[in-house]
């Protein structure tokens, strides 16, 4: 009914709450990437066996668990101050299922 797992040195507990209890999207986890080949590899890996894209960079696994899957470099397009440049990314970013680097650098320097 419970099990406890280890990501990166942080402790979590997993709990079989019966059918009663659904995965919501109230509950998701993020996966930070510094690359578009490590967005590639956790998207596809995720959605494999019948997992579903939503925009944004998230995605429902296969057990219908929220994950968002995101590029490092969004944090530093969206802080520099410069309004208009965030405004842009952020329009890039909702059009996108898969965040797509270079799509929202694109965006930025537009």
């Amino acid at each position: 009914m419970v099990g406890t797992f280890y990501l990166e040195g942080q402790e979590f507990m997993a709990l079989n709450g019966g059918p009663n209890f659904k995965f919501t999207p109230a509950i998701s986890l993020v996966v930070k990437c510094q690359t578009q080949a490590e967005i590639d590899y956790y998207w596809d890996a995720l959605l494999r066996g019948g997992g579903k894209p939503n925009r944004c960079g998230w995605l429902d696994d296969k057990f219908g668990l929220s994950w968002q899957i995101v590029p490092t470099v969004l944090g530093d397009l969206m802080s520099t101050g410069d309004a208009a440049r965030s405004n842009r990314v952020m329009e890039a970013l909702f059009k996108m299922d898969k965040l797509i680097i270079a799509d929202l650098q694109k965006a930025y320097e537009q």
